[in-house]
């Protein structure tokens, strides 16, 4: 509690320190404050859908759109915990020691999900493990979600779905902001950012985050951290600029460094790689360019590039993972409107290099020497969206892209829309293509870890999926209340689908493309329910089915929960200044990976639930304060549980026993033929802290 009355006091000093200085020069700068009046949800404009800004209600591809404010309800220090109470979008820890995950859309795992920062595919291959954690909330301006492939417009990695992140610009960004908060565990959270002109012509967004969390906790008693300790820095840098006929261009910097780490508790840096006391140690360096550029045509032309780099230095205990990742996107768009037709096409070119010093990369001829992977993946796409009448609307989508390892790869869609002359009623149809090529060691950490041995059956190919969804959205005006209604049914069927098998053998994660197929189908329904004095009610719920079928034998995905549900329900009381939040989620049984016969946890997790409140107060000059509680139920999954982490005792198998054929065997000191695991994870081993916050925005 000391740290945490430290942390706050000294966020809150920051805050008065800034509030002074602005104060003294806020008279020498004159903004046009209308652009950051928040956007009526019933007419937001969204990209994500068809590459171009048009009304989410005239998109023709069901988007869901989710503004700074929503994340708010419940702060978090960064995107990867933000979208827990998004319906059918979950953050799976990967790992009970070092906390990595990735995020899961309608059950579909990480390496599935597409993630965008500015339309731009930022985070992919060891960032979607790793990166997650270094996107800071306070950059958001809004999310867009589209749920079922994406790979006509974005590529590969666009299977299950895509997360586009549009960050604040310098337009409808505050002249100075901080928000700061700490918890009675020891985090603590503080984003700063300050725009400000440079001439006439140009604006910069500068942000800052910082996330620290030092403090060991051990609550389920098997000699581990519970939280991986974090020390990490991100800093922003958004440039946007006027030019001649409202032309657009952008341009964005973004560097990460993290230093985490969770294993036994009296692990210290010495300790790092080493073969006695066991840690996951992850030093992570990233850097991110990424820009639109508007041609100086007639033509509607926009040139879109992206670069980044990314440098890990890892130890599992003592088998180490060093890897670098350079990844360059630039892509041209061309936009024209005609007649009924409103077409966007475009050339896009990746280049993707990876070298580790796994066996992903190594050169099976020289067995001493690395061979870095070089993957170039040019591709062209076309898109045709027909306005038919004011109450329907068509459109088509192809494209094909070469992969230098793969070869060809061709993505069809095709998405139908209709609403009602008073668009109360919406019906959407989608049914398209996606593919996916895999490095598992860039998106499984499981296959990083060393806990087993990872083997691959045969040469993998790229996945393919097929995927059909029904939308239906209607809006209800009773009295001064409104109701929205937001419902899809999806399914998709997946060819050559990349398994990870954990079950055949539990020292060995064996990959290879499934002999038979994958389907993934559920139904999903929002509700939006806002009241005149202040009561706005968001709930979900997503039933799935997540399964694979080979040689007539049906398997349930491991880590898939049948049901998730989600709720955000807020009240203001306007005459005291006073936001009550109470968001939570729940989630059904999902099946997990036991090691042995003999194993005594649970097969499947039980119903469990994360509940959060909070209590916002708007304050005079621009400043909020807010604090609450987390998890209020004080939910971990030890509960029920002999153990988590199997063998935690004995991290580096010095004393378990092996038959002929590698398996563990029952021995007085290893009664259920175990080997040390940390892949039995399902939620955060994180239980109820107290939290309290300050933000401060300053306008003009």
């Amino acid at each position: 509690m000391r740290r945490f009355t430290t942390a706050f006091l000294a966020c809150t000093i920051i805050l008065c320190n800034l509030h002074s200085l602005a104060q003294s020069g806020q008279n020498n700068e004159v903004q046009n404050i209308t652009s950051i009046q928040p956007a009526d949800s019933l007419n937001e404009v969204v990209i994500s859908g068809t590459l171009k800004e048009v009304s989410k209600l005239e998109s023709p591809v069901p988007v869901e759109v989710y503004r700074s404010k929503f994340f708010k309800a419940n702060p978090t220090p960064s995107i990867f915990e933000a979208l827990q109470n998004i319906n059918g979008v979950r953050p799976q820890l990967n790992c009970n020691i070092c906390n990595t995950g990735d995020i899961h859309i309608n059950g579909l795992e990480g390496p599935y999900t597409m993630i965008l920062i500015d339309g731009m595919p930022i985070v992919s291959g060891l960032s979607t493990v790793y990166g997650l954690s270094g996107i800071p909330q306070a950059l958001i301006d809004r999310v867009e979600i589209v749920k079922g492939p994406a790979s006509t417009l974005y590529g590969s990695e666009a299977v299950g779905g895509l997360i586009n992140i549009i960050t604040k610009t310098g337009f409808n960004a505050p002249l100075l902001s901080a928000d700061v908060f700490a918890t009675s565990w020891g985090e603590a959270n503080t984003d700063l950012s300050a725009k400000f002109n440079a001439g006439k012509r140009a604006q910069s967004l500068l942000g800052l985050n910082y996330f620290n969390y030092q403090i060991p906790v051990d609550n389920n008693e098997d000699g581990f951290t519970d939280v991986t300790l974090q020390n990490r820095i991100s800093i922003f840098n958004k440039w946007n600029f006027e030019r001649k006929d409202n032309r657009l261009f952008s341009l964005a910097v973004r560097y990460v460094y993290e230093d985490r780490w969770g294993g036994e508790t009296d692990w210290t840096k010495n300790d790092r790689g080493g073969d006695e006391v066991y840690g996951e140690s992850i030093y992570t360096k990233r850097w991110e360019l990424f820009g639109n550029y508007q041609l100086p045509f007639k033509e509607s032309l926009m040139f879109s590039f992206s670069a980044n780099g990314h440098k890990q230095n890892s130890y599992y205990g003592d088998i180490p993972y060093m890897a670098d990742q350079y990844i360059g996107f630039g892509q041209l768009t061309w936009n024209r409107e005609s007649g009924k037709h409103d077409i966007v096409s475009g050339l896009a070119y990746r280049y993707t290099y990876y070298d580790d010093n796994t066996p992903a990369t190594a050169d099976f001829n020289k067995p001493d020497q690395n061979q870095a992977s070089h993957t170039r993946l040019p591709g062209a796409f076309i898109q045709d969206e027909m306005t038919l009448n004011p109450n329907n609307k068509i459109l088509l989508g192809l494209r094909y892209d070469y992969n230098s390892v793969h070869g060809s790869i061709l993505t069809p869609r095709v998405n139908y829309k209709w609403n009602s002359t008073d668009n109360n009623h919406i019906i959407r149809l989608s049914f398209g293509n996606g593919y996916r090529v895999a490095n598992v060691f860039t998106e499984d950490h499981a296959a990083l870890t060393g806990a087993r041995e990872v083997v691959f059956r045969s040469e993998l190919k790229p996945e393919t999926s097929w995927n059909g969804n029904i939308n239906f959205v209607k809006k209800i005006f009773a009295g001064s209340s409104f109701i929205g209604l937001d419902a899809t049914a999806f399914y998709t069927y997946f060819n050559n689908k990349i398994v990870a098998d954990y079950d055949t053998d539990p020292n060995k994660i064996i990959y290879d493309n499934l002999e038979g197929y994958a389907i993934s189908q559920g139904l999903s329904l929002n509700v939006d329910i806002t009241f005149i004095n202040g009561l706005k009610i968001l709930f979900g719920g997503t039933a799935m089915d997540v399964y694979s079928e080979e040689k007539g034998i049906k398997t349930g995905q491991l880590f898939t929960e049948k049901f998730t549900g989600v709720w955000n329900i807020g009240y203001t009381i306007k005459n005291l200044g006073l936001t009550i939040d109470y968001t939570g989620n729940l989630y059904g049984p999902m099946r997990l990976p036991l090691l042995s016969e003999y194993d005594p946890r649970e097969e499947f997790s039980p119903w469990w639930s994360i509940q959060n409140i909070q209590l916002t107060k708007t304050l005079k000059k621009g400043f909020e304060i807010y604090g609450g509680v987390k998890n209020l139920l004080n939910w971990t999954p030890n509960k029920g549980n002999p153990f988590i982490i199997a063998r935690a005792n004995d991290p580096f198998d010095k004393k378990v026993q092996f038959d002929t054929n590698g398996q563990a065997v029952v021995t007085p000191d290893n009664p259920y033929a175990l080997t040390f695991d940390p892949s039995y994870v399902y939620g955060p081993n994180q239980g109820i802290r107290v939290f309290l916050g300050i933000r401060y925005n300053l306008f003009r």
